[in-house]
Parts: structure tokens; sequence; C-alpha cells
């Protein structure tokens, strides 16, 4: 699956999050069904979020990149992309999800790029797309996510200064 690569975020952002005591490139992994998968992400900010998916072990069984695979590289980059606009005070959670699938890929890696349609105080909607190598369109997807205030529970410290 290749040498993890660290998620580039803002240093503005890395700050407010260091301050609070959260470990930034941690919190927005992929997560362990991301991790499972091979997923990377490459580049995060509210503005636009890359990630790469492999082909090879997330197919269907006539060998081609699986539907649901795609899902899951979309509905990451849309979620972060949310919980960065959300800022510290928020989490986001994914309300609606559509994916429509143009082309199989077979091999090599498809790469997302979220980037925002609306980008509000309660939601936030992201259009991704993913691309094989050649750049050739395999799926269309877009993410709207709930931005709701973060509750103990939840993982992330509350900022205790709001």
């Amino acid at each position: 699956m290749g040498e993890q690569q660290q998620v580039q975020f803002p240093q503005e952002v890395v700050d407010e999050y260091a301050a609070l005591g959260v470990d930034l490139p941690a919190l927005f992994s992929a997560g362990y069904l991301g991790s499972r998968m091979g997923l990377e992400i490459l580049e995060a900010s509210a503005e636009r979020v890359v990630g790469t998916l492999p082909v090879e072990g997330n197919t269907q069984p006539y060998g081609l990149l699986h539907g649901g695979a795609s899902a899951v590289l979309a509905e990451t980059l849309g979620s972060i992309g949310s919980m960065l606009h959300g800022g510290s005070t928020k989490i986001a959670v994914g309300v609606d999800l559509n994916c429509t699938h143009h082309r199989g890929a077979r091999s090599g890696l498809v790469t997302g790029v979220a980037t925002p349609l609306h980008r509000g105080r309660s939601t936030a909607t992201y259009e991704i797309v993913i691309s094989d190598e050649e750049g050739r369109r395999v799926c269309s997807a877009r993410l709207t996510c709930l931005l709701r205030d973060v509750n103990p529970g939840d993982g992330i410290p509350e900022r205790a200064a709001l």
C-alpha cells in the first residue's frame, strides 16, 4: 500500500486544534475502514481535500473497483472538508451521499478531489470527483453533512473558552 503520507493542513488550523490538545492529522485520518482499504489523505483544507485509494483489494467480483469503495473515498474526503469548514466546535455527520459511477477501474490508484458546493452554518455539501491514473472520471459524488456542536463523548475536547 505504500508509505503513509502526512496529511497537509493550513498551519492556522493545526494551531487551533493543537491549542485544544487535538492531534489534527490523527483526528482526520481515514479511520479503521479507510486504513484497511489503503485510503490515504494527501491534502486537506475546507476548500479542497485530496485522497487516493488503491483499486487492488477494493474490487467487486468482476475485478472492477467496487462502488462501495468509491463511496468510502467520497464520504471520507467530503467529511474532512466539512469538519474543517465547521471548525473545532463542530463535528460533521453525513446525511446524504450520492454516487454516480461512470467507468470501471481495474488497477492502479484512484484519486478523489472534494470541493465545496455549499458551506453554511448547519450544513456543508461537497462535490467529490474520483479519477483514474489517466485522469478519466470514474465516479462523481456529492456529500451533505450536518454540522452539529461537539458533545461530550464525541472524542473531541470541548473548547472551554467559548
